[in-house]
């Protein structure tokens, strides 16, 4: 038998099923557009951190059920929720930590009294 010859049984090629591209996790990508959005929208960005961070953390566990894409958005959405949340976290502790200064100080007038007065001549 010649495995040449076109009656063989070994020229019988199968033909493969097209690959389908792996789906990607919507929670991923929502995780990396809030987590962004929480980096650059000033006093707003606490939350959508909190958010990018919740969905994160669903989005793994659906791509590890579902065998999904994504795993990459879901963990630069965790990032950046991080840093957004970490960030206006501290700025947020920060002015509260003002207010209470400002609030505990003597009132203003007494700090505007202690200036001594210019005189002219």
């Amino acid at each position: 038998m010649d495995p040449y010859s076109s009656s063989g049984q070994f020229n019988q090629f199968q033909q493969m099923p097209p690959m389908q591209p792996q789906k990607t996790n919507g929670k991923a990508t929502g995780a990396l557009v809030l987590g962004i959005l929480s980096l650059m929208i000033p006093y707003v960005g606490f939350i959508l951190g909190i958010i990018a961070i919740v969905l994160a953390s669903l989005a793994f566990k659906e791509i590890k059920r579902r065998n999904e894409g994504g795993r990459g958005l879901a963990i630069a959405g965790l990032v950046c929720g991080i840093c957004g949340t970490a960030l206006y976290g501290i700025i947020i502790l920060i002015v509260i930590a003002a207010l209470i200064f400002v609030g505990a100080s003597d009132s203003m007038y007494d700090v505007l009294s202690s200036i001594p007065e210019l005189r002219t001549a």
